[in-house]
């Protein structure tokens, strides 16, 4: 790879967009039965892991599922060999290292935090591993989720649910081309890296190898803003993500912006910090007035006083460590709906960058200490 193309590439992707948003260091087992929730779908297997656990990395992925290793790592050192070398391409990681590079040179803004960049790859993950269902797999229906249709098939770009996410799709795309890597892994590891290139955000694990897929995933599967909470929660239910995961999701939000549930305040954030990773969504969404130039959809306003999703909603209030721990191990199991080859991955954790556990004075006491 010249570095001209290189710089390129990294420069196009810096460029703003103007996208919509929809939207464990301890036990995730412990913590939902401390909240009551009785965590059915945190307990669940998925993918090829309910036929058998035949490999070591399907027994970690495992482990994270079941809430007995952590969704979080800040394992580092790795120092990868030249890009295109024949060592290189012996080694899975090497490859990603150096998209790992080019991502952080995208996503970072002048002042360091998540750019809009970042915000839209965060949300093209969840949108393409969203579109799946465990009923409809039971029916014979099992495709969509995490497999890159998204960025492959047409029809589902085009789908309403996903206005605004053509110009981080061509990146995807771009970016899947010049490095060589499959369009699935490239939407997931971009959501992940993203993540973590914001400010205070959790450094969640990587695995690669998903297979691609050009097949548009059922459709009806993603919630909007206007949806009851029972509605909402029942859709994620049927993902196998509980209200105590779906609550840790929700916080993505803190990096969000909205353009199209009122395009007259077309750009505004969700909560009165972004681009930084904070629980300052949580304890905002609370309050009977949002901040100046906040937008708050109704649907998280709702959810937010649920009955269950309240305790967790307000146990993440002034707790940064909690939510990163519990939103880890959950964007986990989101990043592998659908996948079927499980067992076959790779965890490629350690390309990503460090995590930055303070920004402006904000801090995560004891996140690494």
């Amino acid at each position: 790879m010249h570095l001209s193309t290189y710089f390129f590439v990294t420069v196009l992707s810096a460029l703003p967009l103007h996208v919509a948003a929809f939207p464990a260091m301890g036990s995730l087992a412990k913590r939902i039965a401390a909240s009551g929730d009785d965590g059915v779908e945190d307990r669940q297997l998925i993918g090829d892991l309910k036929q058998g656990i035949t490999s070591p990395t399907g027994q970690t992925i495992a482990n994270i599922l079941l809430g007995n290793e952590p969704g979080e790592s800040n394992v580092a050192g790795y120092k990868p060999a030249l890009l295109g070398t024949a060592a290189c391409k012996a080694d899975t990681c090497c490859v990603w290292s150096y998209v790992s590079k080019a991502m952080t040179l995208a996503f970072t803004g002048p002042t360091g935090r998540c750019n809009s960049l970042a915000r839209a790859a965060i949300r093209l993950g969840f949108h393409d591993a969203g579109t799946w269902s465990s009923s409809l797999a039971a029916a014979g229906q099992d495709f969509g989720g995490a497999d890159g249709s998204i960025a492959l098939a047409p029809s589902e770009a085009g789908r309403a649910d996903n206005a605004g996410l053509g110009p981080i799709i061509q990146q995807a795309q771009i970016w899947s081309k010049l490095f060589g890597v499959g369009v699935a892994d490239l939407i997931q590891f971009a959501a992940k890296h993203a993540v973590v290139t914001c400010p205070l955000g959790p450094r969640t694990r990587v695995f690669v190898g998903r297979i691609d897929s050009s097949k548009a995933s059922p459709e009806g599967l993603m919630p909007s803003v206007t949806m009851s909470t029972d509605a909402i929660i029942a859709l994620f239910q049927d993902k196998t993500i509980s209200p105590h995961n779906l609550t840790a999701l929700l916080g993505a939000h803190s990096a969000s912006q909205q353009f199209t549930v009122d395009k007259s305040k077309s750009g505004q954030s969700q909560d009165s910090t972004p681009g930084v990773w904070d629980v300052a969504f949580y304890n905002e969404t609370l309050q009977a007035t949002a901040p100046k130039k906040v937008f708050q959809f109704d649907s998280d306003r709702r959810l937010s006083v649920d009955s269950r999703m309240n305790d967790e909603w307000t146990a993440f209030v002034g707790d940064q460590s909690h939510w990163n721990d519990d939103y880890a191990a959950a964007y986990v199991r989101l990043s592998l709906l659908g996948v079927n080859n499980i067992n076959n991955l790779t965890e490629c954790t350690k390309v990503l960058p460090a995590a930055r556990p303070t920004y402006n004075g904000a801090s995560i006491p004891g996140l690494f200490g």
